[in-house]
Parts: C-alpha cells; sequence; structure tokens
C-alpha cells in the first residue's frame, strides 16, 4: 500500500494550492513517502520540493484512506497524511514540473475543480479543529462512489 503525504498552507487568510495539469485540478503539495520517514518528514520534505518555501507551525489534520475500483474489483488503495501549516518561510515557485502554484481564499476551495475527496479533507484542515479520519472511495476516472467520515471532535 503506497503512504501519501500532503501539506495545505494557510497564510493571511489564503491557501497555497498546485494545479495539477493532467486534469486541471487543484491539490495540496505532497507526494509519497521514502522509506524509513516519518509521516511529518514526507509531508515538510514534499512540500518544500513542490514548493521552494518552509512551512510554519505544521501538525496533522488528518489520515484517509483512498480506494479505487473498476466495477466490484478494488485495483488500488493508499492511505493519505494530511497536514496544515499556519504560515510559510520564503517565497514559493511559479511553476514547477509538478503543476502551477498559486494561492486562492480559503473558501475557493469549495469551487475550484479537485477530487471530491481532496476538497473534502482539504475544507477540514483549513476551517475545523482536531483530526479527521476517512475512507473514500473512487472510479478509475476519480469519481467519488462511497466516502465514510469521523471528526476526533465526534468521537468522545
Amino acid at each position: 500500500m503506497q503512504r501519501i503525504a500532503n501539506l495545505l498552507a494557510i497564510q493571511d487568510g489564503k491557501v497555497l494550492l498546485l494545479k495539477k495539469p493532467r486534469r486541471g485540478w487543484y491539490v495540496a503539495p505532497g507526494g509519497k513517502m521514502e522509506s524509513g520517514e516519518s509521516i511529518y518528514e514526507a509531508a515538510t520534505r514534499e512540500f518544500f520540493e513542490e514548493t521552494n518555501v518552509t512551512p510554519k507551525n505544521v501538525h496533522l489534520k488528518g489520515i484517509y484512506t483512498m480506494v479505487i475500483k473498476d466495477g466490484e474489483e478494488q485495483v488500488d488503495e493508499w492511505m493519505l497524511f494530511t497536514f496544515v501549516a499556519q504560515g510559510i518561510e520564503g517565497e514559493p515557485f511559479k511553476q514547477t514540473r509538478e503543476g502551477v502554484l498559486e494561492w486562492h481564499p480559503i473558501e475557493s476551495i469549495h469551487k475550484l475543480p479537485m477530487a471530491e475527496g481532496d476538497r473534502v479533507n482539504l475544507l477540514f484542515a483549513a476551517l475545523n479543529e482536531g483530526t479527521q479520519y476517512g475512507t473514500f472511495v473512487y472510479t478509475k476516472d476519480f469519481e467519488l462512489l462511497a466516502q465514510k467520515i469521523q471528526n476526533s471532535n465526534e468521537l468522545k
């Protein structure tokens, strides 16, 4: 199972998002964890590699299972660890081989093109206290089939 870590930076009421060229969808910068790396190390390393900036006040906001199905057959599964940072140090790249970096108002997450599971986890990371746990089930074309979400604030 692949492990992915991403990081949403928030500064001055805006979020730093990466627009991927393949679909034109927005994501939080991140990528695959390396062997022996902690989820924190992976998130901050991938973020720096894709943005050229250092995140400040980083903490974990979500842990998700992502499942891809082709009909009834499960064809892929990975874990996603989402972090949030309150501020950055440095000047971000404008564009990298991964896509175009853009600052957007937090509210724009509601309408920007992205995978629906990403919309759910990025909105939670940006706007809510606590940690979110969930499972998202997609088709191979990333049409959301099902989701199950739990928030630490609701688990008592």
